[in-house]
């Protein structure tokens, strides 16, 4: 690799007595990590080195003027060799730095994201839960490391990956809240990107949301509070009659990873696949006309994730039980197969983790 990278394993694993088929998601952390520093316009001080804290000055500028973005993937166990796979890697590569150009990062260069991220899976491999639903979650991100106050973009900037062992995101089916005050992302903002931000803005709506008994939002869009964006932190999927719709992507609503991938899955199925415009009011006459016949919300955490109810205007609207449904929990365990490599698939989305560096400890 064009980067060297120094590499420090730990001296004793913190895996040893630990139950990792039963965690509650995002809780626990793998033994190492990969760090580098943007430097004087190149990557540099990459380093494999134990999971710990790191330091920073009060005047770093990702504290103050939010140049914050990251990804979310995983990697499984191959039920055909045992060893560790991952689900489009490069893909995560890409919309890391689709998001990072935005705000005025620079791009990990792709060989770079690669490595750390298959390095870290093949060294903490043994992290990897094999449960139902369970994975080995990897969190790749880059912020702005000056130490100065203005508002500005940042010279110097730090990429880190850590790793850990997760189990399902939504272990049951949501209930979900329309959006009628609140937005998330505007036109011409950032709301494609996986920016810190942009999380940071929907946590006190979706308190809200929890007080009142409901689990996730369903986003509409800024201008008329009428089409739909995004559920939660989830790209949506509504079955209306024997269609699927999904919202395209703009710069308003993230390219989601899963949602590109059930979005292929389904057309080589032979199933009608509409990306387009949805209306909350097309969702609400479909209901109220006994076609709305399921919705899902799709992401890297989550996978797929079964809506048991909207409210909009202070009206809930029951969806049918989970047996009844054939669109989401078939995508959904079509997707866990191919992650888990337990069949084929023709899109070369899963590879194994190989590590370069490694190979040479």
């Amino acid at each position: 690799m064009k980067y060297p990278v120094k590499v420090q394993l730990v001296e004793k694993s913190r895996r040893e007595g630990l139950d990792i088929e039963n965690l509650p998601f995002g809780k626990t952390f793998s033994d190492h990590m990969f760090v580098a520093d943007y430097i004087d316009g190149e990557w540099q001080n990459c380093q494999l080195v134990p999971y710990g804290d790191i330091s920073f000055a009060p005047s770093m500028m990702a504290l103050h003027y939010g140049q914050s973005v990251f990804e979310g993937m995983k990697a499984n166990i191959s039920t055909q060799t045992g060893e560790p796979v991952l689900f489009r890697a490069k893909k995560h590569a890409q919309r890391f730095n689709k998001s990072s150009e935005r705000l005025r990062m620079p791009a990990v260069p792709e060989e770079l994201f690669l490595e750390a991220v298959n390095s870290l899976t093949v060294i903490d491999k043994n992290w990897i839960p094999q449960s139902a639903g369970s994975a080995l979650y990897i969190r790749p991100f880059i912020f702005a490391s000056d130490e100065s106050l203005g508002v500005r973009a940042s010279t110097n900037y730090k990429f880190i990956v850590f790793t850990g062992p997760v189990g399902p995101y939504y272990p049951k089916p949501v209930r979900i809240l329309v959006a009628q005050k609140y937005v998330r992302a505007f036109p011409g903002g950032v709301g494609f990107a996986k920016a810190a931000g942009n999380y940071a803005a929907t946590l006190k709506p979706a308190e809200i949301a929890k007080e009142e008994g409901f689990d996730q939002i369903l986003w509409l869009d800024g201008l008329e509070f009428k089409y739909l964006q995004e559920c939660g932190t989830m790209n949506i999927f509504a079955v209306i009659g024997d269609t699927v719709l999904t919202p395209p992507t703009t710069d308003s609503i993230l390219d989601g990873v899963t949602r590109d991938s059930i979005i292929t899955l389904l057309k080589e199925m032979g199933i009608k696949v509409e990306v387009r415009p949805i209306s909350i009011d097309e969702l609400i006459e479909a209901h109220k006309a006994g076609e709305l016949k399921e919705m899902f919300g799709s992401g890297t955490a989550a996978v797929v994730s079964h809506v048991a109810d909207i409210s909009y205007q202070d009206v809930v609207y029951d969806l049918p039980a989970i047996e009844d449904r054939k669109i989401g929990p078939m995508i959904k365990e079509k997707l866990t197969d191919i992650k888990e490599n337990t069949v084929e698939e023709n899109h070369d989305w899963v590879t194994p983790a190989v590590s370069t560096i490694l190979e040479k400890v």
